[in-house]
């Protein structure tokens, strides 16, 4: 066992600088794993936590007053009903800032559904005017218990009593409504009425929806939501960003575990005579595996435990949503597991790639065998000895002396840079026929350490197949990673490109003259265009959900959809549709799709498929002549504006606002990338934990290229090679086994990430797409960094080698 320390010791002592990048790379991995495992619990647990203790129901149906919701209790697969509760659309405003709500008329606190309070009390019967906000609602408004709401237009105002959380649809500025609870006085004049079902099987939630429109009739329907939208959009872009720390802390975590096992391998066959003579004095075969085994462990424990203690001490004072994931996290009921099995996990698959190159050494023989003069595969190819003596150039030079030639008197024949040792120079003082005696020639040829070292590094094609491989996984996760970058630097630089071709959504109320609120809002200097429309929820075939029909622009002035697929919506009857709406109905771009709207239907031929962040792409959308053709007296409700360039929407808006009518509300629209935004944060950690591991292994790399060439140092000083030239043949190596890793990055890595983005774009209902690579001069500078950055590294360890002793030497190759 002392024996066994002391060894241990020693090869701590000789590799610090792997082991200390060794725990770091653990560290960070692990940090990752532990992030997205916090962001997975923070995106599911909070959302499942309120819909069970509010009872929450599994669907919200928006119906005209005259549903009769005692028929849609007696439906098989129904639990319970809430409501029904009479609904008005309203706008309410506190100290500048607007919101539209819903205002929901409840007597008494609901059995389902049950807001859970947070702040305040519930509705007071004596108060005709107190309403409870829903917190997100309540978060956009400042709002606290006891502040007045205005109702704009009107004379009335509201008084908070409280805030409270719900399971149903959260409150976005210009798509959702936010959700007030009010006492039934307060809605005097309802627009319809909502009713809430709670199911015995939520699998059936499609099914309990159809049945219910086929009972109450698909007129009576004004818009459905369910659970499971509900629920998506609270996980929101926390599950993304668990998606992203969970896959690359994984390929991290497999690309350190391929680093160990390089350099445990090219440690065992730089130290096979020191093994042999541990066995020849009694170290038995599982005694050498398990100081390897041991001290790799001992390394990634350290870096594990590093990381989890930090992760728990720290973790909640990481700003933004990162901070808040990790604080929830903390008080969830898995959470000590989580801290405990991730890094245990970790730590395992680390020690299971140590293993197997450990066992390795345990078979190494008691009696060193000698290695052949010249490996399968070390001896120079037929091309590399043409490249020996290629001619690149040939200059002709004026010599100084002239009617002599290069050599006669006076004159001295050009020596080797590298002094007498160096090989023979090129031929010089040729003269060329038909000119002066006084000229000759120079010839440049290809440098030797060039051709060596381009040798060294494929001679051996398995061993150097498989140090390209382990240095290619990090830089290909490099290459993901600045993709995805690049991407959602695209939603804020290009989002013309990305489905937002517009800044701001204004709503004007009810009966509004559309051409007065147009040229109010063309009038200013910094609004390019204005494009009229409505949205309204439509019924899709089947009568299982609801989706946004939108009629955007005009066939005079079309709005600028983005395209993916397809062709834009000219013609009548024609439309383009979301990839959540493609998936929803089951269709394809070039089909016909019928939807209802009310009592009407509406037949639209899908041309193209449009890039939609909104609504998770359940939208379809066409011109609001089409929408006209069927219901003539169609009027905008909404217009989208298109800035100039350079214009700040926030001050537009604010500026729109107050020049505006009293009911003329103006929203920035929604960017999904403004939740990404810690994204950016977490890709510059993923970077530096794989350039970690990366460099572990370009260490591993530079230190085998160095062992094997030891036993060509004599022969290549014996052919005339200088120092110099023989730490470029190492540098040479390097930097052709790390150039040939960056391009085979670059080849795997642009299209994987394409299909990892795109792939989550479709997922997410916005659509393939929008993945965007980064720049050939970023990729180009990364590259050169890379491989100028592992010449650097093998300059010195090369350079004190090539000047080692003859003693050291023969020492060595013995």
């Amino acid at each position: 066992m002392r024996a066994t320390l002391r060894w241990a010791h020693s090869d701590l002592r000789t590799h610090r600088g792997e082991a200390l990048f060794l725990v770091l790379a653990t560290a960070g991995i692990v940090a990752s794993l532990l992030l997205a495992t916090a962001l997975f619990g923070y995106a599911t647990n909070p959302w499942q936590r309120v819909f069970a203790q509010a009872r929450g129901a599994h669907v919200w149906l928006h119906t005209d007053r005259a549903a009769d919701a005692g028929e849609l209790a007696a439906l098989d697969g129904v639990e319970a009903v809430a409501g029904p509760y009479p609904t008005a659309s309203a706008t309410v405003a506190v100290r500048g800032t607007r919101a539209s709500v819903e205002l929901r008329g409840t007597a008494e606190r609901p059995e389902v559904g049950r807001p859970l309070l947070t702040a305040g009390h519930w509705i007071d019967p004596a108060d005709p005017d107190g309403v409870v906000l829903e917190s997100r609602l309540a978060r956009a408004l400042l709002a606290q218990p006891g502040d007045t709401l205005a109702l704009p237009g009107t004379p009335r105002t509201l008084t908070v009593l409280g805030i409270a959380d719900s399971p149903e649809r959260r409150y976005r500025p210009g798509e959702q409504p936010g959700l007030v609870w009010a006492p039934p006085a307060a809605v005097p004049d309802p627009g319809g009425q909502v009713i809430g079902l709670r199911l015995t099987d939520p699998g059936e939630t499609d099914y309990a929806v159809q049945r219910a429109v086929t009972v109450l009739g698909a007129g009576a329907i004004g818009q459905v939501s369910t659970w499971e939208q509900a629920r998506a959009e609270a996980q929101g872009d926390n599950r993304l960003l668990g998606q992203v720390l969970g896959l690359f802390g994984l390929g991290a975590l497999l690309a350190a575990g391929l680093a160990v096992h390089g350099a445990i391998g090219t440690r065992i066959r730089g130290h096979l005579r020191d093994i042999s003579v541990l066995k020849a004095i009694g170290f038995t075969p599982g005694q050498v595996v398990r100081v390897f085994l041991l001290l790799h462990l001992a390394y990634a424990l350290l870096g594990a435990v590093a990381a989890a203690a930090l992760t728990q001490a720290f973790g909640s004072r990481f700003p933004g949503r990162l901070g808040d994931a990790v604080g929830v996290w903390q008080g969830l009921p898995g959470h000590t597991v989580a801290l405990v099995a991730v890094p245990a996990c970790a730590v395992l698959f680390i020690g299971a790639t140590t293993g197997l190159a450990a066992w390795r050494a345990g078979r190494v023989p008691p009696v060193p065998v000698p290695r052949p003069a010249a490996g399968r595969g070390g001896g120079l190819s037929g091309a590399a000895r043409g490249a020996l003596g290629l001619r690149v150039l040939r200059v002709p030079v004026r010599s100084r002396v002239r009617g002599r030639g290069a050599r006669g008197a006076g004159g001295s024949g050009v020596r080797g840079a590298d002094g007498p040792g160096a090989p023979a120079p090129a031929k010089t003082g040729v003269p060329v026929p038909g000119e002066a005696a006084g000229v000759r020639e120079l010839e440049v040829r290809v440098p030797p350490a060039l051709v060596l070292g381009w040798h060294a590094a494929f001679a051996r094609r398995p061993r150097s197949l498989a140090a390209v491989a382990r240095l290619t996984l990090p830089l290909l996760l490099i290459v993901v990673a600045m993709s995805a970058w690049t991407t959602i630097d695209r939603f804020h630089t290009r989002p013309e490109q990305v489905g937002l071709p517009t800044a701001l959504t204004v709503r004007a109320d009810a009966g509004a003259d559309d051409r007065g609120t147009r040229a109010l809002l063309e009038r200013d200097p910094r609004v390019a265009a204005a494009y009229p429309g409505v949205e309204v929820a439509a019924l899709v075939p089947g009568q299982t959900a609801t989706i946004a029909l939108r009629g955007l622009g005009t066939r005079e002035e079309p709005y600028p959809y983005a395209l993916a697929e397809g062709r834009r919506a000219h013609g009548p009857d024609e439309a383009v549709a979301g990839q959540g709406l493609l998936d929803l109905l089951d269709v394809q771009v070039g089909d016909w799709v019928r939807m209802t709207v009310g009592d009407r239907p509406q037949i639209l031929h899908i041309v193209g498929r449009s890039i939609e962040p909104e609504n998770a792409g359940r939208v379809v959308s066409t011109s609001l002549d089409t929408l006209r053709e069927n219901d003539p007296g169609l009027t905008p409700t909404l217009y989208q504006l298109r800035l100039r360039p350079g214009a700040d929407p926030e001050e537009v808006a604010a500026r729109l606002a107050a020049s505006g009518p009293e009911g003329l509300e103006v929203h920035a629209v929604a960017n999904p990338a403004d939740g990404l935004s810690p994204l950016r944060g977490v890709v510059l950690g993923l970077i530096a934990v794989l350039a970690l591991v990366g460099l572990i292994e370009l260490l591993t790399t530079i230190g085998g290229t160095v062992r094997e060439g030891e036993r060509d140092l004599l022969a290549l000083k014996a052919i005339g090679l200088s120092p110099r030239q023989i730490t470029g043949v190492t540098v040479t190596a390097t930097g052709c086994t790390t150039l040939a890793a960056v391009l085979l990055a670059a080849a795997l890595g642009l299209p994987l990430a394409h299909w990892l983005i795109d792939a989550q774009g479709a997922s997410s209902g916005i659509g393939a797409g929008i993945a965007r690579a980064p720049s050939p001069g970023l990729l180009a500078a990364v590259g050169a960094a890379a491989v100028l950055g592992a010449a650097a590294l093998a300059a010195v360890p090369s350079a004190r080698a090539a000047r080692r002793r003859l003693a050291d030497t023969l020492s060595a190759v013995a």
